[in-house]
């Protein structure tokens, strides 16, 4: 693990540019999708990230050849070694996404069983319910999941929660069955949408009714290659459009698809923000003045406010005039960075999944730890809106989902360096 940190001064009025990079969550469920081929796959607008190292070490050691061209990845060849190696899979939870390609073009597999994290378990009992259902047999023993089927069947099958990884990986698994199966309740995220563009590139017939939740698909035996494009990261996005409005700047924030942030810039603009659509994929972001309005939040599945946001908005909340609430509806232990706030002079109280916050005058700059990702952006906002120096730690958190944000932030005019301890 480096022991980088970030060392932040507070930074205010800051204008300029900020260019967002594509999205890893979209990128990670592509990448492992092209195990149902040994065709040519291209994956364009790939962010430089360690998760995105981590799928291609597990891919590359399962047998894939791929070849990186900046931010292109090639992916190309048969799978040799369809058990994951554990080690990766305990330093990236979406590695349990190669299951549903090894099931429908292998029909076998052994995955190492993902663990929790620090913002609570994630479990896998969706994907696997609708693996057993399509008569995949599972045996689970010492840490690793065992898969095997001699014959795929198609399903009607209703996910008890919406999930995305398990929406991703049982597309993934009927994608080589040429009956017609039906899943419902199925996440309708953006990233979920960018894998079902590459499935169909390959010759699955997939129809999405986003507002019912309902998914058609007909597979076929034999699958092509893809070319396609990683959509821009719309958390990035959110927590560049959430720091100008904490610093009190006018930043312009391109590489965005604007009908992925709807959720982000509604409340914003509760905020008192200006946000000002300046095409479909850029958006410039400022103060109306240095006031910042209380909110009510929830968090949803999308098209609702997302989990990944709340880390950010919380940080932006704590100097607003008034009392807001943030409640969490995804995941549980997602509050962590609530102390770490606290530590700067934020006053947070918390009560089981509702977060209420209520506004100081001014942040004082501290030494506080990274809990998770979005954690640490909240941090990095936090940092640039308090009073004097801050340093944050733990910031593996951090490479693992914002490609170099101190130096995009730098760019700007933020106060940010990262030291190498």
């Amino acid at each position: 693990m480096n022991e980088s940190y970030l060392l932040i001064e507070e930074s205010k009025q800051l204008k300029g540019v900020l260019k967002v990079s594509g999205a890893k969550n979209a990128a990670l469920p592509l990448m492992a999708a092209t195990i149902l081929t040994e065709e040519p796959c291209i994956i364009r607008n790939v962010p430089n990230l360690l998760d995105i190292k981590h799928m291609i070490e597990l891919l590359t050691d399962m047998g894939k050849k791929i070849h990186q061209d900046k931010n292109t990845l090639y992916i190309e060849g048969p799978i040799k070694n369809k058990e994951t190696r554990e080690d990766i899979v305990r330093r990236m939870r979406a590695s349990v996404l190669v299951m549903g390609p090894l099931i429908a073009k292998y029909k076998s597999g052994k995955v190492s069983m993902p663990g929790g994290c620090s913002i609570g378990a994630r479990p896998i009992d969706q994907h696997l319910k609708a693996a057993k259902r399509m008569g995949v047999d599972i045996e689970i023993e010492q840490g690793f999941i065992n898969l095997k089927a001699s014959i795929l069947n198609p399903i009607d099958f209703t996910f008890d929660v919406i999930t995305v990884t398990g929406t991703e990986n049982v597309l993934c698994m009927l994608s080589t069955i040429e009956e017609e199966s039906i899943l419902r309740n199925v996440a309708i995220e953006p990233e979920v949408i960018n894998l079902v563009e590459a499935l169909k590139q390959m010759g699955v017939d997939i129809n999405i009714d986003e507002e019912n939740r309902v998914a058609t698909i007909k597979g076929s035996k034999y699958l092509k290659g893809f070319d396609i494009e990683v959509i821009p990261d719309r958390i990035e996005a959110g927590t560049f459009m959430v720091l100008a409005v904490a610093t009190n700047s006018s930043v312009k924030i391109e590489n965005v698809n604007v009908y992925h942030l709807k959720s982000i810039v509604d409340n914003l603009k509760l905020a008192g923000a200006n946000v000002d659509i300046l095409s479909k994929d850029s958006v410039l972001v400022s103060s109306k003045n240095s006031v910042i309005n209380p909110l009510n939040i929830e968090t949803s599945e999308y098209p609702g406010f997302p989990t990944d946001m709340q880390a950010q908005f919380m940080s932006l909340l704590s100097v607003a005039k008034g009392e807001s609430s943030i409640v969490e509806n995804i995941f549980e232990n997602r509050f962590q960075h609530a102390q770490e706030l606290a530590r700067m002079g934020a006053c947070i109280t918390i009560h089981s999944k509702t977060a209420f916050v209520k506004g100081v005058e001014r942040l004082k700059g501290a030494e506080v730890f990274s809990t998770d990702l979005r954690a640490s952006a909240g941090l990095v906002i936090a940092g640039l809106m308090a009073e004097g120096k801050s340093i944050i730690r733990n910031i593996y958190h951090l490479d693992r989902g914002y490609d170099h944000i101190e130096q995009k932030l730098e760019k700007i005019g933020a106060k940010i360096k990262r030291v190498n301890a």
